[in-house]
């Protein structure tokens, strides 16, 4: 049995990195003034120049039924099965598009990943090994679900101000941070975004004492895979994160920059390291 593995640009993931593990991906639209762009088709650094020459914070627009009703049917076509991962459905309307039109198909399962950019991605690479190992769609899509709570996604940031415009974050968070020059974590919780703990200094230093906090604090982590992912950020930043990833022992690492979906809502210098805490591969 053929069993495709799918989510959608949010899983934040470089061609050949999908390629590798046959993902497939629907991309979400990203709106710049009357401009419509595809995600992948505009860089964030083209994103982050519009907003600085121009005072507009970018717009998504979430998927629709109809898109997801001829992505499904398409990839039906060269498979028995799909095992779809979304954005997380508290972020986007987007998941519940593709469950109300997964409904109508016959073996086509979405997970909810209650996460996002490579916090997917975990769970999509996990979900294409099972498909490796010859399961079936159904038994994926369960198992993968399994893992849902496990995932450790989070990000440390500079600026509150694409949260803070997007309705993220309330002005009182927006002003205190600015005003003391916090660099918040934000966590994701239940599928929600929401403030964890608070650095303050260059983003060198946040970048060193954020990746000692989450690694102590989410101490029982899968070491086979793990992910630095990020917006824009120093050589510094990343080396500092992949560092304290190899001193843990993780055997596979990427370093992946965000697309334009999660790069419109989180802004500059915003960097994460993701893997699932659950102790091992199930």
């Amino acid at each position: 049995m053929k069993i495709a593995i799918s989510t959608e640009s949010t899983v934040d993931l470089p061609k050949e990195v999908l390629e590798k593990y046959h993902i497939s991906t629907i991309p979400y639209t990203i709106i710049l003034g009357d401009k419509e762009f595809k995600d992948g088709e505009i860089l964030p650094e083209k994103i982050f120049e519009f907003v600085d020459n121009t005072k507009i914070l970018p717009k998504t627009s979430a998927i629709n039924s109809e898109q997801y009703k001829e992505y499904f049917k398409n990839l039906l076509k060269d498979h028995d099965g799909v095992v779809h991962i979304c954005l997380s459905g508290e972020i986007t309307s987007a998941c519940k598009n593709a469950e109300m039109v997964a409904e109508k198909l016959k073996n086509v399962y979405v997970v909810d990943s209650k996460s996002l950019s490579t916090g997917i991605a975990l769970l999509a690479i996990y979900a294409s090994t099972l498909v490796d190992k010859g399961e079936s769609a159904e038994s994926v899509f369960e198992k993968v679900k399994a893992r849902v709570p496990s995932v450790q996604a989070s990000f440390v940031l500079k600026k509150l101000e694409y949260l803070y415009k997007g309705g993220r974050c309330s002005a009182l968070s927006y002003f205190g941070a600015n005003l003391l020059q916090i660099r918040p974590q934000i966590i994701l919780k239940d599928g929600k975004m929401g403030p964890h703990k608070k650095y303050r200094g260059n983003m060198d230093k946040v970048v060193a004492n954020y990746c000692k906090d989450v690694l102590e604090e989410f101490n029982n982590p899968d070491l086979s895979i793990g992910f630095v992912t990020y917006t824009t950020a120093s050589d510094k930043m990343v080396e500092e994160a992949k560092q304290s990833l190899v001193e843990r022992g993780f055997k596979t690492i990427y370093c992946t920059k965000a697309g334009a979906t999660i790069s419109s809502h989180c802004g500059e210098n915003t960097l994460g390291i993701l893997y699932i805490n659950d102790g091992g591969e199930k």
